[in-house]
């Protein structure tokens, strides 16, 4: 162990930690903290049946759905998997150059360390790692997304206390129970924020006739997203703008956080009942634990307005949202590549 450690940090301001998420990509430089975060987004170019990368992550997201015919705008991951390697790859390369910038040729190759979901197989584990190794790593460790997050939200994961972190991601959400760096009980539920925003777009599509795009329901779902119906039973009114399905013409609509709320009743009710499913498979030691320290959230779908007080409510345990639910399984990620402490939980298989 002391071996594989010491040719780990041997190029320690190279090595990096990479939260390879459905939704954004996250990149934390050993001794430098978070210096990326971009989508996960590539634009394909093709020109005479020849592909190529026209744009990759901020610039790439800006051209979703509104791309002519010869360039496509592709998410390479699904569910926090790969779903396309080769795309997944250039992506990966995209970012280690632009987080190295003109420094690549004074190091090594990176050693990484990418975060997988815990219901990920050993087939979709051997594509990331695969997908890191054609990108130019050295060497590539895996640590389990939940693992991560709890770390990166600094819950006591080393000590013998049961504790629990919900991470809500864009294409999975994480519920797991941790303890003495292990995770005693662990979930992959396929449902995060995509499904969030699938759901609005069908909402919207059913009871208005009316079809939004990706971008819109995402940002209907950060600015007005909430996890139950507000106490006024309406909330505040939005103005959305799309294509009328009957008349095939652009038209805008009002809708009300309480319609919000009705269609993310669905996804939400995945997550509480993942959450639900953990508490009853706990240990009758781990769940008095839990009693006590209570759910953390983490994920970009923790910052959903009151999924803290309703997971409260479903539960009746303690629920607190992390201090930055956003990049808990970067740092985490990377706090587990320089933190000698957390060397137990990085998987070289």
């Amino acid at each position: 162990m002391a071996s594989f450690m010491s040719r780990f940090f041997k190029f320690g301001s190279q090595n990096m930690a990479i939260d390879l998420g459905t939704a954004n990509t996250l990149v934390y430089v050993q001794d430098r903290g978070i210096v990326l975060n971009e989508p996960s987004v590539v634009a394909i170019e093709t020109i005479n049946g020849i592909k190529r990368v026209k744009a990759v992550g901020d610039d790439a997201k800006m051209m979703m759905g509104k791309t002519p015919d010869s360039i496509e705008a592709i998410r390479p991951l699904r569910d926090g998997v790969i779903a396309d390697i080769e795309i997944a790859e250039e992506m990966i390369k995209h970012f280690i150059r632009k987080v190295n910038g003109k420094r690549t040729s004074m190091f090594s190759p990176p050693e990484i360390v990418i975060c997988v979901p815990s219901g990920s197989t050993s087939v979709e584990r051997r594509a990331i790692r695969d997908a890191a190794s054609n990108a130019g790593a050295s060497q590539v460790y895996l640590i389990l997304e939940p693992m991560a997050a709890a770390i990166g939200a600094d819950m006591p994961v080393t000590e013998p206390v049961g504790s629990m972190v919900v991470d809500i991601g864009g294409g999975t959400t994480e519920v797991a129970v941790l303890s003495l760096r292990g995770l005693a009980y662990t979930t992959s539920v396929r449902v995060g924020g995509d499904k969030m925003d699938e759901a609005i777009v069908s909402y919207v599509r059913r009871h208005h006739n009316l079809l939004i795009g990706e971008a819109t329901a995402e940002r209907i779902k950060k600015d007005y997203g909430v996890a139950s119906v507000p106490l006024d039973g309406i909330g505040e009114s939005i103005q959305i703008k799309g294509r009328d399905l009957v008349n095939g013409v652009p038209k805008e609509i009002t809708i009300t956080q309480a319609n919000i709320a009705e269609a993310l009743s669905e996804p939400i009710g995945a997550i509480i009942e993942g959450v639900r499913i953990a508490l009853e498979n706990t240990a009758p030691e781990l769940a008095a634990d839990i009693v006590d320290q209570g759910i953390v959230l983490t994920g970009g779908g923790a910052l959903i307005k009151g999924l803290d007080d309703y997971l409260r409510e479903e539960t009746g345990l303690p629920v607190s949202i992390a201090e930055d639910p956003l990049s808990c399984v970067a740092l985490g990620t990377g706090r587990a590549m320089e933190d000698p402490i957390y060397r137990g939980v990085l998987m070289t298989a």
